[in-house]
């Protein structure tokens, strides 16, 4: 087996930093507009960017491309999101915002992860450019930072495909194009559609022009940040509750479903079994939550239960994270739902995180299957989706990816017991970050993390991009056979 192709996954990085320099640059021009104190800081940080994204390039320019497979792909996929969380952190540091490392990393990273924990206790102290920055990692963490390259920088060529599968690995519902680049495009194209609409019609409300732009990248992402310390509850608007809830829910569709959609395709949407599952769920959720809500304290009338229960449900299932109301307080019956609604989550080729709801349906119909094999131990009876029958290498590795997700949510539970966690906030805070939720449970029900240990913020950040790449990617490099 030849050996890892360095110079080629040092070519790509180098590339994508000398891109995201230019992302930077937005948050410079914001900071300038502005005259804010971040101005020097983001200068500084994009410079040295830049800089590394040069010296990368420069010293794999001459990498043998004829050598290409999924290790280099899944190799810098991986890179990219703890190098770029790194150079992306500085800003913060640099500025005096945070006060450590641990803690700038971890906002970063939660940042390109689009997970949206934060360990900030002020965010309205923050000046306008590092709230930007904040925004804009977590809207080019959404469509994928590599996606974003392929689209932008198609210089790739025929290398693209490995870059592609390993940042947008899943469960594949229709090929619609037949090149890697053109589809990365489309992608792009429908993301940037989204935002915009999203923009103007939170501006239409009682947003301003800059709390709009923010709050739509965090929402088309599933990402979950805010520029108000109260969240969404300082605009007291259901019109930006249910604006909101209808973008988020838009944002955890299999994004080549939007693009058949956008095409006057309905109905590969409307016949597609993941997405009337991901619908059902939301559905029986609001429905069961409303009423749990509305006995639980009438003040508010059904109108403010259904609108409380919508918002949490499809925040938490489409691992956005947008708060309206602290469920922590709505008792245990709410956390059970919650927790299915941190694990399964949306579906497959959307911003997202989790288990997916693809894989759910897959692991119960397969479940069912078993069932009446025990009656009838001869039959042949395959998993079958939209109805198209799964190939059987398919579900076993669904199968295998939910026994590894499981193992992962036991591993960091334990560690964060060992860490001096209670175990509903242990359970919680892995759960939220091996999903890419942002906020977990018990004291931590609210996202911020500023209280938990430091390993366990170095752990959080861990399964926050091992969840990001959907597990299998980063896992497989810490096998000793990757390397040989």
């Amino acid at each position: 087996m030849s050996q890892v192709n360095m110079r080629f996954v040092l070519k790509v990085l180098g590339k994508i930093h000398i891109l995201e320099s230019a992302f930077m640059l937005l948050a410079v021009a914001v900071a300038y507009r502005y005259r804010g104190t971040d101005l020097y800081p983001l200068l500084v940080s994009t410079g040295i960017m830049l800089g590394a994204g040069l010296m990368f390039f420069l010293v794999g320019r001459t990498a043998d491309e004829r050598t290409i497979g999924r290790r280099e792909g899944m190799l810098t996929v991986t890179l990219t999101w703890i190098l770029l969380s790194f150079f992306g952190m500085m800003p913060l540091y640099l500025g005096g915002y945070v006060q450590n490392i641990t803690d700038a990393y971890f906002e970063t990273m939660s940042g390109f992860t689009t997970t949206g924990a934060t360990i900030l206790t002020d965010v309205e102290a923050l000046p306008r450019g590092i709230l930007f920055w904040r925004s804009l990692t977590q809207w080019q963490g959404g469509i994928g930072i590599v996606v974003f390259t392929v689209a932008l920088m198609p210089v790739f060529g025929g290398t693209t495909s490995q870059l592609f599968d390993a940042e947008m690995s899943g469960i594949t519902h229709e090929h619609f194009l037949p090149r890697v680049t053109q589809i990365a495009k489309r992608f792009f194209g429908i993301y940037l559609a989204i935002t915009f609409t999203l923009i103007l019609l939170l501006w239409a409300g009682p947003m301003n022009l800059f709390d709009a732009v923010n709050h739509a990248l965090t929402t088309v992402s599933s990402g979950g940040y805010s520029t108000k310390n109260a969240g969404i509850t300082y605009w007291h608007a259901p019109y930006v509750e249910y604006l909101l809830c209808f973008f988020m829910c838009l944002s955890a569709t299999n994004i080549t479903l939007l693009y058949f959609t956008f095409k006057g395709q309905w109905e590969k949407l409307l016949k597609d079994t993941e997405v009337r599952w991901f619908y059902t769920s939301i559905l029986i959720a609001v429905a069961i939550t409303s009423v749990w809500l509305f006995f639980l304290s009438r003040d508010g009338g059904m109108e403010s239960s259904f609108r409380k229960s919508l918002f949490q449900v499809t925040s938490l299932i489409s691992t956005t994270g947008f708060l309206t109301d602290n469920f922590a307080e709505w008792g245990s019956f709410f956390t059970i739902i919650a927790l299915f609604l941190m694990t399964v989550c949306g579906c497959a080729g959307s911003t997202c995180g989790g288990l997916k709801t693809g894989r759910f349906v897959i692991l119960i119909k397969n479940m069912l299957n078993e069932f009446k094999k025990q009656m009838h131990p001869n039959a042949v009876i395959p998993v079958r989706l939209s109805r198209h029958v799964v190939p059987s290498h398919i579900v076993q590795r669904v199968q295998t990816f939910a026994f590894v997700y499981m193992v992962l949510i036991l591993a960091g539970c334990t560690v964060f017991l060992l860490d001096g966690l209670l175990f509903e906030e242990a359970l919680g805070t892995t759960v939220s970050a091996i999903s890419n939720i942002g906020p977990g449970l018990g004291q931590y029900a609210d996202g911020n993390f500023h209280n938990l240990p430091a390993i366990s913020k170095w752990v959080y950040s861990f399964l926050m991009v091992t969840g990001r790449l959907e597990i299998f990617t980063v896992l497989t490099l810490l096998l000793p056979g990757f390397w040989k």
